[in-house]
C-alpha cells in the first residue's frame, strides 16, 4: 500500500496525509520535514525555501534515496505516503528508478487541485507564534488580533506566506509541478481529490480512492 500525495500550496496536504498515516498506519515520507531539517544547516535550502522556490533536483532525490533505505520504508506490509515528492518530471523519473531497483509499486497518486484564489486565502492568512501556535485570519483567528491565545506572544505572517511569494510558488507549481498530473495520468494511476471542500470531505474522497484501489489489488 504506496502512495503518492501531492497538489498546489495551500490544498492541504500536509492534513491529509496525517490523517492517511494515522488510519492506515503507513510510514509518512514528508519531503517537507526533511527540507524543515536540512534548512537548519544549509543556507542554500533555507534561501530557496523563503523566496518559494523548488529545492534542486539532485539535492531532492539524494534526501529521498538516503530516506527509502531505512528499514522502516523496507517493510512492505506497512508501505508509505509520498508527501511533496516527486515535484518534477526530472524527480518522478528518478522516483521510477529507485523503486524499481527495490522493487517497490507506487499503488495510485492522489492529487489534490485547489484554484489559485483559494490557495491565496489560505496561506496567506495564516499567522504564527515563537511559541509553535498556529493560527488563520479567517478561518482560525486568536481571540486578541495578532496576539497568541497560549503565551501572549505577537503573531507574525512568515516570509514564505505572504501574498506575492505565494503567487510565485503557485507559478512554480503550474509550471513544473502540474505536468506530473500527466505523466501519472498515462500510467493509469493518478486519483484527483477536490480540495475545495472542508477537510472531512476532501479525506472521505481520499478513503474512497484508497478503498477502490485496495479493492483492485485485492481482485
Amino acid at each position: 500500500m504506496n502512495y503518492i500525495l501531492f497538489g498546489p500550496p495551500g490544498a492541504g496536504k500536509g492534513t491529509q496525509a496525517k490523517k492517511i498515516v494515522e488510519k492506515y498506519g503507513i510510514v509518512h515520507l514528508s519531503t517537507g520535514d526533511m527540507f524543515r531539517e536540512a534548512k537548519k544547516s544549509d543556507e542554500k535550502i533555507s534561501a530557496l525555501m523563503a523566496a518559494g522556490q523548488l529545492i534542486p533536483d539532485e539535492t531532492v532525490v539524494e534526501m529521498v534515496q538516503k530516506r527509502l533505505q531505512k528499514d522502516d520504508v523496507k517493510d512492505v506490509k506497512k508501505g508509505f505516503l509520498l508527501d511533496g515528492f516527486p515535484r518534477t518530471l526530472n524527480q518522478a523519473e528518478a522516483l521510477d528508478g529507485m523503486l524499481k531497483k527495490e522493487n517497490i509499486k507506487i499503488d495510485a497518486v492522489l492529487s489534490i487541485y485547489i484554484d489559485n484564489d483559494e490557495a491565496v486565502k489560505r496561506i496567506s492568512g495564516r499567522r504564527v507564534c515563537v511559541c509553535g501556535a498556529s493560527y488563520h485570519v479567517l478561518f482560525l483567528p486568536p481571540k486578541q488580533e495578532n496576539v497568541c491565545d497560549a503565551c501572549g506572544g505577537t503573531l507574525v505572517q512568515r516570509t514564505d506566506d505572504k501574498e506575492n511569494v505565494v503567487r510565485d510558488r503557485l507559478t512554480v507549481y503550474e509550471n513544473q509541478t502540474k505536468p506530473l498530473i500527466d505523466y501519472y495520468k498515462k500510467a493509469g494511476i493518478l486519483v484527483e481529490i477536490d480540495g475545495q471542500q472542508n477537510e472531512k470531505e476532501v479525506f472521505k474522497q481520499i478513503e474512497t480512492a484508497i478503498k477502490a484501489e485496495a479493492g483492485k489489488l485485492g481482485s
